[in-house]
């Protein structure tokens, strides 16, 4: 099955068709850092994460832009109740967000560029757009520059909605020619952020921002926009019109996220439901945090539970013990060169994680039988697949990220518990029975699990 994708714009399944054979190019709406993130932000980078690396799989030479925020009306907020400069409260958060990428295995981006960075470019775009008749700046010298939406007949393209359905735009008007028009930029106010521009000093708006920063990294056209299904409207439709009302082709193909609900409402910091990363890895290990966050198909909401959680935890758990367990008895796994055919074409059908996790479970029962049966040679084989699998996935357990995630305390573990080991298997030779229970007991009570094996006793940690 070729690979294809569920395209917002053309609300339909589409073969994907790359503008450059043998390259994808991939932008991702990132993190506005008005605030530290949590599980409903990450999980929009860990499904693109797993696009990501299918695609460098199928061999395309990948750029993926995930861009930064750095300025807005939130991040300005924040930064006056807490009597501090704008910039502390986007240094503070997008290191947050780094970090989180970062310990859910999120492989860094081939560029993340910031919005403040950009301001040439957003000018550029700005001055393009004014020329085609298509933008103006305010009568009143604020220094506010609108787009203008009548000028522009296919807008409501992406979101299905026709211009005259459109409520007005959120952007204050100090001089706006219609109510829909929205703010390509913002005329400076007392005390906030600004840069010169031809029209006078300002900030940017918010869609002006991922124009100017995709088109720059990734060229006027490039394949793939992605971002959260709460982004449709109305960032990514004035993403889009404004970009072809400046001539550029922009995204061939826009994939949304589904999003992560709290009792069937959406994740926000006024609601007070919001699960961040810090608080989640205390629950889960990381790892499996990632694979709850990816597992659902991308494409539907997610409503969290703590139950829901630790079933993804413990589903992860059974998939670890089988590649554990392999490695003791194969030796050295080595991933397979290719994934089986039913994997691929559930990746292959609008990225199938859900249907391609089947596939993974399936190989692990089979995988449990033939360590049953001592076939050694069809435990490595399989092992091997599955490591490839869960590569694509960003769960391999064996990979450094994840093998290394806990190595400092199970190498200290693994010393006092080879010395209780030493003292039950003595004790079971002396027909001691009671005292080798009791030590097993003893172990369990603190979180150490012992199986006892062909090939001798082996422990683990006790997860969840």
């Amino acid at each position: 099955m070729s690979l294809r994708f569920y395209d917002t714009s053309a609300r339909q399944v589409r073969e994907f068709t790359p503008l450059r054979e043998g390259c994808a190019s991939l932008y991702l709406c990132g993190a506005t850092v008005q605030a530290p993130p949590h599980i409903g932000h990450i999980r929009s980078g860990v499904n693109f994460d797993i696009l990501r690396r299918w695609l460098t799989h199928l061999g395309y030479d990948v750029t993926f832009c995930r861009n930064v925020t750095d300025i807005d009306d939130k991040i300005i907020n924040v930064a006056a109740a807490e009597g501090v400069p704008w910039w502390k409260v986007s240094e503070r958060n997008q290191r947050a967000f780094t970090h989180a990428y970062d310990i859910l295995g999120c492989l860094p981006p081939t560029v993340e560029p910031r919005a403040t960075g950009h301001v040439p470019e957003m000018i550029d775009l700005m001055r393009r757009l004014i020329d085609a008749g298509h933008a103006y700046a305010a009568d009143d010298s604020s220094g506010d520059v609108y787009f203008d939406v009548r000028s522009y007949p296919r807008y409501g393209e992406l979101s299905n909605q026709r211009p005259d359905q459109v409520t007005e735009s959120p952007d204050a008007a100090r001089d706006k020619r219609d109510p829909r028009d929205f703010a390509l930029w913002k005329g400076a106010k007392p005390g906030e952020p600004s840069w010169d521009t031809p029209w006078g000093r300002g900030r940017p708006g918010w869609h002006l921002e991922c124009s100017a920063m995709a088109t720059k990294y990734l060229g006027p056209t490039f394949d793939i926009h992605g971002g959260g299904l709460d982004l449709v409207f109305p960032h990514h439709e004035n993403e889009l019109a404004q970009s072809r009302a400046a001539d550029d082709g922009f995204a061939r193909y826009w994939l949304h996220n589904g999003l992560l609900t709290v009792g069937g409402e959406k994740m926000s910091k006024s609601l007070g439901n919001s699960l961040l990363i810090p608080q989640m890895v205390k629950k889960v290990r990381p790892v499996e945090l990632r694979y709850y966050l990816g597992q659902a198909h991308y494409r539907s909401n997610i409503d969290y539970s703590d139950t829901a959680l630790q079933e993804a935890a413990a589903a992860y758990q059974r998939i670890e013990g089988f590649v554990t367990r392999a490695v003791e008895i194969a030796g050295e796994v080595v991933p397979a060169a290719d994934v089986p055919a039913e994997f691929a074409a559930a990746l292959n059908d609008d990225l199938g994680v859900s249907q391609a996790l089947a596939v993974v479970h399936g190989h692990v029962r089979e995988g449990n039988t033939a360590l049953h049966a001592g076939s050694k040679e069809k435990v490595a084989e399989l092992a091997g697949q599955l490591r490839t699998m869960l590569d694509i996935l960003g769960v391999d357990p064996l990979s450094e990220q994840w093998a290394s995630e806990d190595q400092g305390l199970r190498e200290v573990v693994d010393a006092l518990v080879a010395v209780a080991l030493e003292q039950r298997q003595a004790a079971r030779a002396r027909k001691d029975y009671a005292a080798a229970d009791a030590i097993r007991d003893q172990l369990a009570e603190a979180g150490v699990v012992v199986e006892d094996t062909p090939q001798g006793p082996r422990w683990d940690l006790r997860r969840g």
